[in-house]
């Protein structure tokens, strides 16, 4: 059924009575469970929206987690097992937050012993679990309503999953079909409905640059101002953007920063990142007043993922030293 507006299909996609109940009994069961909360979000004085997350760091203007994309071909060889990513990030990089990908345990999201057995791991480290990225669950902008809801609900699984780790976001994609602004509609409508599921366990839903419009810094920072609410944000990418501008693109996210991802690819022998000036960029990721985590994201093939991500560690450090506190 493909629909001719976005108010049409809130009408024939407004969950029943049952629907929702069962949902916030869910959500309230998660939440009892534990996990950490995201913080209350203050407003943006210049936007009327949402501002990024502030995560206290005590000396240094940003903290550096993990990717677990970074290490995607080590995974998939079967070198290093999921459960193992936080000790392996701890150990082999000395990082103390890491992003999960929900690709590396697809079939786990409702798995309450594997999921405790993750959390636990990643504690006995120290080591603190930021978001899940989730791929692959359909398109949150589909023009037909009943695909669009089932995308949304597919969702609801990696929320709880995310809260059960402690996690303070799931990160997702905004994609979609049909004009500029019927794709902006589309996909605030998705993600107005899966905010207000996350809501209800002090959960964030961020989106990334990720392909298709996200990948335009325009298009996505007027998504998120259509959703409006305190728990939507952005992980703007370093890369990701294309043909568009990749240093205005990540100026225009940064307002709704939950998170920022270091794409990486290559490196001179300086140490510097060939494709993104790492030190604009962070200069404009400081100036937004973000102070959150700066994860690392290598994909490059000139190195192997573990020269890459510590390659691409150094160089956030050394530029980090160069910043204010």
């Amino acid at each position: 059924m493909h629909v001719s507006s976005t108010a049409e299909a809130g009408v024939r996609m407004s969950a029943g009575p049952r629907t929702v109940g069962r949902r916030r009994f869910l959500a309230a069961a998660i939440v009892a469970a534990g996990g950490s909360a995201v913080a209350d979000e203050s407003k943006n004085s210049a936007s009327g929206n949402a501002g990024p997350k502030k995560q206290p760091a005590a000396d240094v203007p940003f903290r550096i987690s993990l990717a677990e994309w970074s290490l995607h071909r080590t995974i998939f060889a079967g070198k290093l097992d999921h459960l193992d990513f936080p000790r392996f990030a701890r150990q082999r990089f000395g990082i103390e937050a890491v992003e999960y990908v929900n690709q590396f345990f697809k079939d786990k999201a409702k798995d309450v012993d594997y999921l405790a057995e993750l959390a636990r791991r990643a504690a006995d480290e120290g080591v603190e679990s930021l978001l899940v990225m989730c791929d692959g669950l359909g398109r949150l902008g589909d023009p037909d309503g009943r695909n669009r809801t089932k995308a949304i609900e597919n969702h609801f699984p990696w929320v709880e999953a995310a809260k059960r780790l402690g996690c303070h976001s799931i990160r997702v994609n905004a994609a979609s079909d049909g004009s500029f602004e019927e794709q902006q509609k589309l996909a605030a409508d998705g993600l107005t409905r899966l905010c207000e599921y996350a809501g209800q366990m002090k959960m964030a839903v961020i989106v990334e640059n990720h392909g298709g419009l996200s990948s335009n810094g325009k298009w996505l920072a007027g998504l998120v101002r259509l959703v409006d609410r305190p728990n939507c944000g952005t992980l703007p990418d370093f890369g990701n953007f294309h043909d568009y501008d990749r240093y205005l693109g990540v100026e225009e996210l940064m307002p709704w920063a939950k998170g920022v991802s270091a794409k990486s690819h290559e490196f001179d022998a300086a140490g510097d990142e060939v494709r993104t000036d790492y030190r604009k960029m962070l200069a404009i990721v400081a100036k937004s007043g973000y102070r959150g985590h700066v994860g690392i994201e290598y994909e490059g093939k000139g190195l192997s993922e573990e020269e890459g991500i510590l390659a691409t560690k150094k160089l956030l450090e050394r530029i980090r030293g160069e910043l204010p506190a």
